[in-house]
């Protein structure tokens, strides 16, 4: 199942076309939401410079139409929602573009962008207004949202995906409608904060209500406690707070005859400092060579000029001036990841092999009788017929011992235990991957910046050198 909406992205007043487009495709492009950026794909545009190829058709559209843009619409996007748990965020990715470039009826370029940090997986897909060939605009047309969904549910269809066979108009947000993360309640907020106040470990409860009075909590206090902020109406009574947040088990806690909870972090958005990701520099005679133009090759120098800026700061801040040093970082890098990545795969192909093994293990144990007594009856071709379903599984599953080498059964309680253990190996290689791998990714982007830029040097020193013997 998915929902679709179609959304004009206009300018905002007081901000350039550039810095719009640079805030919608950042968003999209949010390494933390794309799984590090493997979860982005795009149609004649690429991802890292999608701001700068989206300007550069506007440009060329005024000078091949000399029109003016009518409205401030600079780019629409689609959002594409799944239901939680039916899709891969891959199969997501893949889907997305097909619906890009079915809607588009690929004219206008587009980045998919797939994003997993919400209990449903949903795609981005931001398209450029202008057209390829810079000299139209994309018009929403009637009933537009109407003939994006007919697309997203035939292609949802081909997949093996449900649809919303009859579809109601929602006037809420399209996360919500699905069940998405909701701003914190007011009982949120209280069980954050008794939360907080109880890993301050109180003395007595009435340490622990002066506690929440210095958090500006109201307290109400009858047959049972009550507490109030100033942003609340009414009281919001402690038993009503669910399990572990009644009277007599805050006091168990305090007693330390409960455990106490882990302290969640708030869900309000705390601002952040955004860090500037390091880019690979653009290869600008090879995209001249692709038809680019001046316009881009005076927007690609401006890039890889802030590129290296960038780079050198990124060296500096981890100590890798010395060229050797850089190399032997990425070799480090590189060598770290790849060894996370094998622990990750070996022990998936192991889980995989033991969830078989237990599967024909399971269907030998079931079938075996069933076996003994088509023996007895001498292989009777009538017996088979009857039994050909129990018959089939036994004989795969021999078939299968004598593929894995199996020559005495292990019981499924060794298998399980194995089987936690390789998931244990599992996660601990994977708390640790993507640390590695954006850290791969950020040393070998750097070096590639620095080796191109030692290439270009050493390629204008033999210019020169050749221009001398001249």
């Amino acid at each position: 199942m998915a929902t679709t909406r179609l959304i004009s992205m206009h300018q905002n007043k007081g901000k350039s076309i550039a810095d719009c487009l640079a805030d919608r495709t950042d968003y999209a492009k949010n390494p933390e939401k794309t799984n590090e950026g493997e979860l982005l794909s795009s149609y004649e545009c690429d991802p890292k410079t999608v701001q700068g190829e989206f300007m550069l058709s506007k440009r060329q559209y005024d000078d091949i139409t000399g029109r003016q843009q009518a409205s401030n619409v600079i780019a629409y996007q689609i959002r594409q929602s799944f239901k939680p748990g039916e899709i891969t965020p891959e199969l997501a990715n893949k889907i997305g573009y097909e619906l890009g470039m079915s809607f588009t009826k690929g004219k206008h370029a587009f980045i998919v962008a797939t994003h997993i940090d919400k209990a449903h997986i949903h795609n981005h897909i931001i398209f450029n207004s202008t057209s390829l060939d810079c000299t139209r605009k994309f018009r929403d047309f009637k009933r537009s949202g109407k003939a994006l969904a007919q697309i997203s549910d035939r292609l949802c269809l081909e997949n093996g995906l449900s649809i919303i066979e009859n579809p109601k108009r929602s006037k809420g947000h399209y996360g919500k409608w699905l069940g998405d993360n909701k701003p914190p309640s007011h009982s949120d907020k209280l069980r954050q904060v008794i939360d907080e106040i109880l890993a301050q470990k109180p003395k007595n409860f009435d340490a622990f209500l002066q506690l929440m009075q210095d958090a500006d909590y109201e307290i109400k206090i009858g047959k049972h406690y009550g507490f109030k902020s100033a942003m609340q109406k009414n009281f919001i009574r402690l038993r009503s707070l669910g399990e572990g947040y009644s009277e007599d088990e805050i006091k168990a806690i305090i007693e330390g005859k409960a455990p106490q909870r882990e302290v969640k972090k708030s869900s309000a958005k705390q601002p952040r400092k955004q860090e500037k990701s390091v880019n690979l520099l653009v290869d600008i005679q090879a995209k001249l060579q692709q038809g680019k133009g001046k316009g881009y090759e005076q927007w690609a120098k401006i890039f890889n000029l802030k590129q290296m800026a960038q780079t050198v700061n990124f060296l500096q801040e981890h100590k890798l001036l010395a060229y050797s040093d850089l190399e032997e970082k990425a070799k480090k890098c590189t060598a770290t990841f790849d060894e996370l990545n094998t622990q990750i795969k070996t022990a998936e192909k192991r889980i995989a092999e033991i969830q078989a093994l237990k599967k024909h293990i399971f269907n030998y144990a079931k079938t075996r009788d069933i076996y003994t007594d088509y023996r007895k009856a001498g292989y009777s071709k009538k017996f088979y017929e009857e039994h050909r379903a129990e018959l089939a599984l036994h004989k795969a599953a021999k078939a299968a011992f004598k593929e894995l080498g199996v020559k005495k059964l292990p019981t499924v309680k060794a298998l399980q235990a194995e089987c936690d253990e390789l998931f244990s190996v599992k996660n601990k290689a994977y708390s640790k991957y993507h640390t590695a791998k954006k850290e791969m990714q950020d040393i070998l982007t750097a070096k590639a910046n620095i080796d191109r830029l030692l290439g270009m040097e050493q390629e204008q020193k033999a210019k020169e050198k050749l221009q001398d013997q001249r």
